[in-house]
Formats: structure tokens, C-alpha cells, sequence
């Protein structure tokens, strides 16, 4: 069904004008554009600009993270993170069309999608001038709408086709927002520039959008019922992601957290990912902070650099983990956790009771460390953390080697133990008073507080990840057994698992067999945290089961209401906007 629409009254503005947002706009390197630089880099940069917006953590970012089983957000202590229920609705499944959430989700996708369209016609008439860096730019821009329209039809079942900022959008679904989707990509990929500088959209991530589309059309198709997976699409996801592997442009990183440091813009796993780089103003590095303990100052030389006690592992898919190995998953998997912090023996024995009050200041209750030097520890964040403290002043507590590294003290929430024990993680964390205490649930520290930001919080000079080579394997992989080819799937996921090589003794074993399951859980382990795996879920049929304070069951909710802002806003357009199945 076809509808002529407007989103909210004010994205109307914005798809009709595209010029209602006043963020700071990142300034790109003129130099790159010869002729015309300005006028090619002032159209782009607000687009490109604002995609680290959209995915921001109470954004999109976290539409896909709360829902799925991979996250949650309680409302900690009775105290922090309630924001009007939004994320208790959105991890339960008992969302409506007014949840803050779904809709700055839609607004952010849909203010860039204008932005988009505000580049390409500015570029269009360039390009038709015969003017070639407004040509490749031009590409840019198509394959970056489309990219951003993917993001509507996963979460919202639709695509806003818009060609002039004139016109209102155009509403596709099903097999006509996927074929309209691959046309836009397929009109680019054999012309878009194949070595751009960082940040920007090239051949291979336009490879990888159209590996993403035809693994995930049979959703997109029927969002509601059991996915037919047909061999046209599974072939072609082969095709994409052949090409990408094959051009020999891409390698897997020895250490899994290098994808996600300062330094990850020259890493050579990555395919798309937002350049950061020159402390600009840009929101990602809430993806580093938003689940650390508020107790924790990752960066020593910023005082002010803390986490916010936001959302943990949801007990269920760390139990995945816990199945799938037959030690502790930090012993037998890179990517589940890196040591970082040194732990002096005698203190660590004092913790094995977890009864001890506040350490005194022993030769073995800290050690000291370099600011410049400290990293806390990476991945799934457990037990008792340790991190500076501050003194009465305000200021870390230093000694001869730089900083004193204590156990962290609890000091936010309103648990029993706040200012007399330590911040000590624990496996469960639910909807209950107690359960929704500061410190429950393993913490994501996935991200590293960036070396480069005065604060630690707000800016950050590590890319943005949002396409790189494990996740081409596995969609391979995933595209053979779909297929009936068991062995090439499982060459594909080993590839993936035996590459993590920096710390040996922590590189996965290989498997010994492979079915949708065990598929299932090697994207949880491989992508957690970037965004994935409510779509994942959904494509592999786990997305109605129940998991910790979540048993709604109704298919309907795989898609997301459409913003009842959005709908009042169409309602007086011929065509008005309808809202999504259940809602």
C-alpha cells in the first residue's frame, strides 16, 4: 500500500525544508573536492553529521539495545533512568504509539533522512554539470538514504521514498520498500569511490547494505509470520559479502576490543564506521559510558569522566555464554573480557567473602598508575571494579606513580550499600527494588573512554562501528546454512572465532558443528552491544520468547508503533499515515 505522508509536524519542516536543526555540524576536509569544495562539503557534512545523533543512546541506538534480550534498564534504586517508563516499556514489549523512545528514534532517522535530501539536491545539479566530486559525493548521499531508510523499514515496517524537499514522502513496505531499496543501492555501488577518507560510505559498505537487505527480506516481507528465506535472496547475500571478502581490502583484528579504541580508525576490520577523530561534538562515547558504574572514572586524567549506572547484560543472554562454554566464558573467550586493571593478591583474597567494608589505605588496598596509562577493564564488566578515588576536594587521590587505583567505592543509588562497600556487579538485575539496585548487573564496557575528550562522556575520538568484516563472515555464514551448506557456514564462523589471536590463551576454540542455534548465539557473542540483535531475534524466531521481566509474546510487537505524533500529524493528508499492526 502506497500513502503520501508527513512524519511529525516538525519533521514535515524539516522533509520540506531541511534546514530545522541547529547542532553543530562537523567540518569536512575541503581539500578532498577540488572545485567547489565548500559548497560539495557543506552539503554532505550535515548529513553525515548527524547519523552519530540518530544513534545515540536514547535514540535508536537504544530502541534496538532495551528491547532485545541482550540489555536492561531498571529503574535503578527507585531513584534514576525512569524517564517516564519508556525503557521499562520498550524491554517488556508494552510500548505504545506515545513512548519517548520509539519516537526520538523516529525523529532522529527522519531528520537525517532530510538531511540527506537536502545534499542530493544541492549535489544533483553539480553532477549534472559534469563536476565529479559532487558526482561521488552525490552517490554517497543516495546510498547513505537508503542506508537510513533500512533503519525505518527494521524498526517501523516502511521506507519514506522523497526525491524533492517539495514533494511529501512517499510510504513503501514489504517487497516494494525492498525493491526500492536495492535500486537505490544497486544505481551506486558500481561508481561510489571505493577509498575514501574515513567516515565515508564506499563500494564495500554499499556491498554490505545489500548483503544486510536480502538476509533480513524475509522479514521484511511478511513482518508478522514464520520467515521464508528463499534462495534468491541467500544467494545474493553470498554475492555481497563475497565481494567484500574477496577484495582483500579487509582483515580481521588480532584483539577484539582494538575495533572499539581511540585508535580503531585505521583498524583494518572496519568498513563504515563514523570518524571521530578531533574531539568533535558528537554523543557516541554514551555508548562507552551509559552502563558503567556512576562510582567509576575510567579516565584519571578527567575528574569528571563517570558512568551513569544505565542499563546491564540482562541475566539471559550472559547465561548464553555460560552455556556455551565449559569454564568461565572471560577464560575461554576474547571477546567476553581483557584484564586491564592489576589487582594486588593480598587485596584480591580480601574479596573472595565480599563482606569486607571500605579497604584502608594499605600498601594492599591500591596500587598506583599512570593517568595516561590507566584503562579499566573491557567487555562484560563483573564483580568488583576497580578505578581513582577522590578525595575530599574533589580531586583523585595521587601517590609517587601517578594515581592511586582503589576498589570502587558505592557511592550512588540508595542500596544498603552505598558509602560502605565496593561496587561489585552481580549476575542478576531485574525490575524489583532490589534488583534494580546501582550496582546489579554485569555492566557493558565495550566501548574505550576516549584519551582524546576533555570529559570523558560527551566527546570522543572513537569511530562509531557501524559495518566491519566479522559481521560480513557471519552473514555469510548464516546466508550457507539457510542454504543447506553446513560446512562453508561453519568455515565462516570459525574464521571469525580463531582470529581474536592477541591474547592466545583467551582465542576461542573452533566448532565442531553448526546449526541456526549455535549461529544464533555466535552473533550474540561476536556483535553484542552494536545494535544487532533485536533484528536478529526476530529473523531467527526468539523474539516472542520470554526472558527477565519480559513475557509479552505477541508478534505484532516486532515492529514498532508509529509515533502517535507522526499519525496526528498526517492525519489531514489525503492518504494519512497507518499506524502499524496491534497498535
Amino acid at each position: 500500500m502506497r500513502n503520501r505522508i508527513i512524519t511529525t509536524a516538525t519533521i514535515f519542516v524539516c522533509l520540506l525544508f531541511w534546514n530545522c536543526t541547529d547542532l553543530e555540524e562537523e567540518r569536512l576536509d575541503e581539500a578532498e573536492f577540488g572545485g567547489q569544495a565548500e559548497l560539495v562539503s557543506g552539503a554532505i557534512a550535515p548529513a553525515y553529521g548527524y547519523v552519530s545523533w540518530v544513534w545515540r543512546h536514547t535514540n535508536y541506538y537504544g530502541l534496538q539495545l532495551i528491547p532485545s534480550d541482550e540489555a536492561i534498564l531498571p529503574y535503578r534504586g527507585g531513584t534514576d533512568w525512569f524517564d517516564g517508563g519508556k525503557f521499562l516499556a520498550a524491554h517488556q514489549h508494552s510500548f505504545t504509539p506515545t513512548n519517548d523512545l520509539i519516537a526520538d528514534g523516529w525523529n532522529e532517522v527522519t531528520t537525517n533522512l532530510s538531511r540527506t535530501i537536502a545534499a542530493i539536491e544541492v549535489l544533483r545539479p553539480l553532477a549534472e554539470e559534469g563536476n565529479s566530486e559532487a558526482s561521488e559525493a552525490l552517490y554517497e548521499m543516495v546510498a547513505l538514504r537508503a542506508y537510513l531508510n533500512m533503519l525505518m523499514l527494521d524498526s517501523w515496517g516502511l521506507v519514506l521514498k522523497k526525491d524533492d524537499s517539495n514533494d511529501l514522502s512517499e510510504v513503501l513496505r514489504a517487497q516494494e520498500a525492498i525493491d526500492y531499496l536495492e535500486s537505490e543501492l544497486l544505481s551506486v555501488v558500481d561508481v561510489i569511490n571505493t577509498n575514501k577518507a574515513p567516515g565515508r560510505i564506499t563500494q564495500a559498505a554499499v556491498w554490505g547494505f545489500l548483503a544486510r537487505l536480502h538476509l533480513n527480506a524475509a522479514v521484511y516481507r511478511d513482518p508478522y509470520g514464520t520467515p521464508n528465506f528463499t534462495q534468491e535472496d541467500m544467494n545474493a547475500v553470498i554475492q555481497y559479502t563475497d565481494n567484500i571478502i574477496n577484495s582483500g581490502n579487509f582483515s580481521l583484528s588480532a584483539e577484539y576490543f582494538d575495533l572499539f579504541n581511540d585508535e580503531n580508525n585505521s583498524n583494518p576490520e572496519l568498513i563504515w564506521a563514523l570518524d571521530q577523530r578531533g574531539v568533535l561534538n558528537r554523543e557516541h562515547s554514551r555508548w562507552a559510558y551509559w552502563s558503567i558504574a556512576g562510582s567509576m572514572f575510567p579516565r584519571p586524567e578527567f575528574p569528571s569522566a563517570d558512568g551513569t549506572d544505565g542499563p546491564a547484560f540482562n541475566p539471559d543472554f550472559i547465561q548464553s555464554w555460560i552455556d556455551a562454554y565449559d569454564e568461565d566464558p572471560a577464560e575461554a573467550d576474547a571477546r567476553f573480557y581483557q584484564r586491564n586493571t592489576i589487582v594486588p593478591e593480598a587485596q584480591l583474597l580480601d574479596f573472595e567473602g565480599r563482606e569486607k567494608l571500605l579497604a584502608t589505605e594499605t600498601d594492599n588496598s591500591y596500587y598506583c598508575a599512570d593517568p595516561l596509562t590507566f584503562e579499566m577493564d573491557r567487555g562484560v564488566i563483573r564483580g568488583t571494579q576497580w578505578g581513582p578515588r577522590k578525595g575530599e576536594d574533589g580531586k583523585f587521590i595521587t601517590c609517587d606513580g601517578g594515581v592511586r587505583i582503589y576498589p570502587v567505592q558505592q557511592r550512588k543509588g540508595n542500596a544498603p550499600d552505598r558509602d560502605v562497600a565496593y561496587v561489585d556487579h552481580t549476575l542478576e538485575v531485574d525490575f524489583s527494588l532490589e534488583g534494580s539496585y546501582h550496582n546489579t548487573g554485569y555492566r557493558c564496557a565495550k566501548y574505550q573512554f576516549s584519551r582524546t575528550s576533555p570529559n570523558g562522556n560527551n566527546f570522543s575520538s572513537v569511530d562509531l562501528v557501524l559495518l566491519r568484516l566479522a559481521e560480513v563472515y557471519l552473514m555469510r555464514a548464516e546466508a550457507k546454512l539457510r542454504s543447506g551448506d553446513s560446512a562453508g557456514a561453519l568455515a565462516d564462523v570459525n574464521m571469525v572465532r580463531t582470529s581474536r589471536t592477541a591474547r592466545p590463551e583467551q582465542t576461542p576454540e573452533p566448532l565442531a558443528s553448526l546449526d541456526l542455534d549455535t549461529m544464533f548465539n555466535e552473533r550474540g557473542f561476536e556483535l553484542y552491544w552494536e545494535g544487532f540483535r533485536r533484528g536478529d531475534q526476530i529473523r531467527f524466531g526468539k523474539y516472542e520468547d520470554s526472558w527477565t521481566e519480559k513475557t509479552d509474546d505477541d508478534p505484532n510487537k516486532r515492529l514498532f508503533p508509529i509515533p502517535q505524533s507522526a499519525v496526528d500529524a498526517a492525519s489531514g493528508i489525503d492518504g494519512f499515515l497507518e499506524q502499524n499492526q496491534g497498535y
